[in-house]
């Protein structure tokens, strides 16, 4: 799913507000982006995946 980060949190976690959703969900960096050092701000795209088992929570895999 695709959304926008709209709060930065410490810890490499951020809120991301999903589109068609009104409340934003819990995102962390997944493995690669720490790896390469991949940098996410306030206001940026991202896409998120999630597990079938917790919907709040997922991994932003990619920053668009």
């Amino acid at each position: 799913m695709q959304g926008t980060v709209v709060e930065v949190l410490p810890n490499a976690m951020f809120r991301v507000q999903l589109e068609g959703m009104e409340r934003p969900v819990m995102g962390v960096i997944s493995g690669k982006m720490r790896m390469h050092n991949i940098k996410i701000l306030l206001g940026d795209s991202v896409d998120i995946e999630f597990s079938a088992y917790d919907l709040t929570k997922g991994r932003i895999t990619r920053r668009n």
